[in-house]
């Protein structure tokens, strides 16, 4: 299995904190009112995942039926860099509460980044929707799955039911956006990306694309100008590679356009001579 880093850890939080539920309003008992409880979900979100493993595991012994529990202490496993006992705990807290829309969406995040069984993310991803079909995120992870899969109708036909139910879904727009531009529709990707950046000006991906639609429109100066943006935020080697080949791009077109000039300029003159030959 992977060894998950810090972008996958910000990642989960990201996916988690999507869904729109708190998974601490979900535990109507005594465990609310346990101080260890909010202790240990502030030492994990400082990224002190030792010290909040050891709590969620004492709080346990206490509420030995609480799904949240298990549910983080499988993040904090993750955060050790332990997947499988993660995974573990997070199926224990689904066994607990088969509706707990974070924990299927957390085991789905492993299925999908840790052991890439992509069809079992689907799997999972579906049951989140039949379980909440109002929730926008749910769409939008399950289209991620399917465009790891290939499956790229399905995912735009889900990410438009995002949409849908959240017209400013910013992220929603970036990944459609990066499935058209893989299908050669540039012109709809583009504008994808621009309402993307309209919402969230430091989304990097939409930006990246943003550069991508616009290069593939021969709009050079502002693939360029889209990559300076990039550059100034991240020393990414990717981005300074695509900078400097739409540099040579726009300089060829350039010298192809003056030779260009220069050939028909000597045609006219030469068409205009030889009537007064």
């Amino acid at each position: 299995m992977e060894i998950v880093g810090v972008r996958a850890w910000l990642a989960i939080l990201a996916v988690l904190a999507g869904i729109g539920f708190s998974s601490a309003a979900a535990s109507d008992t005594a465990l609310l009112s346990d101080q260890r409880w909010e202790q240990a979900r502030k030492d994990l979100a400082k990224g002190k995942a030792a010290e909040a493993k050891a709590e969620f595991e004492s709080l346990l012994n206490r509420y030995p039926n609480e799904a949240d529990l298990q549910l983080f202490l499988g993040m904090a496993l993750l955060r050790l860099r332990d997947p499988r006992a993660a995974e573990a705990a997070v199926r224990k807290a689904i066994a607990l509460n088969p509706q707990h829309v974070d924990a299927r969406t957390f085991l789905a995040w492993i299925e999908l980044e840790v052991r890439g069984d992509v069809d079992a993310a689907i799997s999972e991803y579906q049951k989140i929707i039949e379980l909440h079909p109002e929730l926008p995120d749910a769409y939008s992870n399950l289209a991620v799955a399917q465009k790891r899969k290939g499956e790229l109708d399905r995912a735009v036909a889900n990410l438009n039911r995002a949409l849908e139910r959240k017209p400013n879904f910013a992220s929603a727009l970036t990944t459609r956006g990066g499935i058209l531009a893989e299908q050669d529709k540039w012109a709809e990707a583009r504008r994808d990306f621009e309402a993307a950046l309209k919402l969230d000006p430091r989304d990097d991906g939409a930006l990246y694309g943003l550069a991508q639609a616009r290069r593939e429109s021969r709009d050079y100066a502002g693939a360029q100008s889209a990559l300076s943006e990039l550059i100034s935020r991240s020393p990414n080697f990717v981005y300074w590679l695509e900078w400097g080949r739409i540099g040579l791009i726009r300089y060829w077109w350039a010298l192809l356009s003056a030779a260009i000039a220069l050939a028909l300029r000597g045609r006219f003159k030469k068409a205009r001579l030889e009537p007064n030959g």
